[in-house]
C-alpha cells in the first residue's frame, strides 16, 4: 500500500511539473510570437530591431545567391555603402525582406563584421533544405526562435520549481511573461534570445545534480561551459557577452552558499568557469578573424577590426573614431547606469488609459529602480519570515539574486559607450537574470510570510 501511495505521489508531482512547463512554454511562446498579452505596444513589437534582423535576411539572400559560406558566412546587407560606417536605412531594410520573399538577388553585399553570424548560417541552411515558399519559411523561423526562447526561460523556471516549489516558479514565469523587453526580443532572428541563457541553464542543472564539488565534476562543468559559450558566440556573437558570463556564474554563487563550499572550491569553480568560457571566446574570435579575412582579404584585417570594434564600444580614444562616436566615448559611466535604472520594466498604460500625467508616467510605469528597492524589501522580509528548515535555501537565493545584478551592470560599465548609444535595446539586460531572481525572492517572501502567519493563527486557535 505504501509503495502504491508513493508511486501515486510521484506521478502526481510529475504531472504538476509537466503542466507547469507546458503552461510556461505556452504563455511565453505566444507572447514572444504574437504579443498576445499586449505587454508591449504593438507598433514597437512589430518593428523592434527589424534593422539587425534584416542582416539575417540579407545573409539568406546572399547564401541562396552565392553559397552559405560566401563572404565568410557573415551577415550583412545588399547595399553599396559600408555598413560598418553607414547603418542600413529603413528603405534598405525593406529591400532586404523584399529580396528574400521575392527570390531576388544582390548586386553588392556589405558584410557586418562584428560577430560570426552563426544564426544566419543556420537559417541559410534551413532555407536551403526546406521545400516551402519563402513566406512560410520566414514565419517558421520566427516560430522556432520564439519556441527556443520560451523553452530556455521555462528551463530556468523549472529549476526554481525544483528548488522552491510551484508558487515561486509562477512568480518567475509571470515576471518573464510581463517583461516588455523579453517580449520584443523573443522571436527576433538576429538576437536568438535563447542563446544568452544557455550557459546559465546548463550550469544550473549540472550543479543541481552534482552538489558535491570534485575535480572530475569541475572538469565536466568546464567542458560544458566551453560548449555552451561556444554555441552562444557562434549564434549571436559577443552581444552582451559580459552579462552572459556573469549570469552563468549565478548558479555557482547559489550552490557555493547553500552547500558551504570552501574557499578552495570557490576559487577552483571560478577558474574552471573562466577557463572554459575564455577558451570558447578565444576560438570564436579566431574564427571571426578568418571570416573577416575571407571578406576583406586577410586574417590581420580581422584582428584589426576586432580591436577597433572593441574600443568603439568601451573606452576608446575619441580621436581614433568618427565624430559620431564622440558623445558615447566621453559619456560618464554613472550617468549611463542611471539611465538604465530609470528604464521601464512593465507599463500599465498599455492596459489602462489615464489623463493624469503623474500616474501614467511615474506610478504606472514600473521602473527598474522601483524593482531594485522592492527586491531589497522582499529580501529583508524573506529573511525575517523564513523558518529554520528552509533558511539556508533562502539565504542562498538572496545572495545569488544580488550577485546577479552584476550581470547587467557589467555591460553598462565595461561597454559604457555601447550602452550610451543603444538605449533602445539594452534594458533587456536587467532580465539576465536579475529580475527573474528578484521575483523569485518576492514569491518566496510571500509564501514564507503567509506560512508564518498561518502558523501564528493555528497556535492562537489552540491556546486556552
Amino acid at each position: 500500500m505504501l509503495i502504491l501511495q508513493l508511486k501515486h505521489l510521484s506521478q502526481s508531482a510529475l504531472a504538476k511539473k509537466i503542466a507547469l512547463w507546458t503552461l510556461s512554454i505556452g504563455l511565453l511562446f505566444f507572447g514572444f510570437l504574437f504579443n498576445v498579452w499586449h505587454v508591449a505596444e504593438q507598433e514597437w513589437f512589430d518593428t523592434h530591431q527589424r534593422d539587425t534582423e534584416s542582416l539575417i535576411v540579407g545573409r539568406m539572400v546572399k547564401s541562396r545567391q552565392d553559397g552559405i559560406f560566401s563572404v565568410g558566412g557573415l551577415t550583412g546587407a545588399g547595399i553599396t555603402t559600408n555598413i560598418q560606417q553607414d547603418w542600413i536605412s529603413e528603405n534598405q531594410i525593406d529591400n532586404q525582406y523584399a529580396a528574400y520573399l521575392n527570390r531576388g538577388a544582390f548586386a553588392e553585399f556589405s558584410p557586418y563584421m562584428s560577430q560570426p553570424g552563426g544564426q544566419g548560417i543556420i537559417f541559410s541552411l534551413l532555407d536551403k533544405i526546406i521545400p516551402l515558399s519563402p513566406q512560410i519559411k520566414l514565419w517558421s523561423f520566427y516560430v522556432l526562435t520564439a519556441l527556443l526562447s520560451a523553452i530556455a526561460l521555462t528551463a530556468i523556471m523549472g529549476w526554481f520549481y525544483d528548488e522552491f516549489g510551484g508558487w515561486v516558479a509562477i512568480f518567475v514565469v509571470g515576471s518573464a511573461v510581463f517583461s516588455q523587453w523579453l517580449t520584443v526580443f523573443g522571436k527576433n532572428l538576429w538576437w536568438s534570445l535563447w542563446a544568452f541563457y544557455l550557459p546559465m541553464v546548463i550550469v544550473l542543472y549540472f550543479l543541481k545534480h552534482h552538489r558535491v564539488p570534485a575535480n572530475r565534476q569541475f572538469i565536466r562543468v568546464g567542458i560544458l561551459i566551453f560548449i555552451a559559450v561556444s554555441i552562444k558566440c557562434f549564434i549571436n556573437g559577443y552581444e552582451y557577452i559580459t552579462t552572459t558570463l556573469v549570469m552563468m556564474l549565478v548558479p555557482f554563487a547559489y550552490y557555493a552558499i547553500l552547500d558551504k563550499w570552501s574557499r578552495h572550491q570557490c576559487v577552483k569553480g571560478t577558474l574552471v568557469a573562466g577557463l572554459g568560457s575564455g577558451v570558447a571566446i578565444f576560438f570564436s574570435l579566431i574564427m571571426l578573424c578568418f571570416q573577416i579575412g575571407a571578406a576583406k582579404g586577410g586574417f590581420i584585417d580581422g584582428v584589426t577590426h576586432v580591436i577597433w570594434s572593441f574600443g568603439k564600444r568601451t573606452y576608446g580614444e575619441v580621436g581614433d573614431y568618427p565624430a559620431v562616436y564622440a558623445a558615447s566615448l566621453e559619456a560618464g559611466t554613472i550617468s549611463v547606469v542611471a539611465t538604465y535604472m530609470n528604464g521601464v520594466f512593465f507599463d500599465l498604460n498599455n492596459y489602462i488609459s489615464l489623463t493624469n500625467t503623474f500616474l501614467s508616467n511615474f506610478l504606472f510605469k514600473i521602473r527598474y529602480y522601483y524593482l531594485i528597492v522592492f527586491f531589497i524589501l522582499m529580501s529583508v522580509l524573506l529573511l525575517r519570515c523564513s523558518n529554520a528548515e528552509r533558511r539556508s535555501h533562502y539565504i542562498a537565493l538572496i545572495c545569488a539574486t544580488w550577485f546577479s545584478i552584476l550581470a547587467p551592470l557589467s555591460w553598462f560599465v565595461i561597454f559604457k559607450a555601447h550602452s550610451y548609444i543603444h538605449t533602445h535595446m539594452s534594458f533587456l539586460l536587467w532580465q539576465m537574470p536579475f529580475t527573474l531572481f528578484g521575483f523569485a525572492v518576492f514569491g518566496a517572501a510571500v509564501m514564507a510570510w503567509e506560512k508564518r502567519d498561518r502558523q501564528k493563527t493555528c497556535r492562537a486557535s489552540i491556546t486556552p
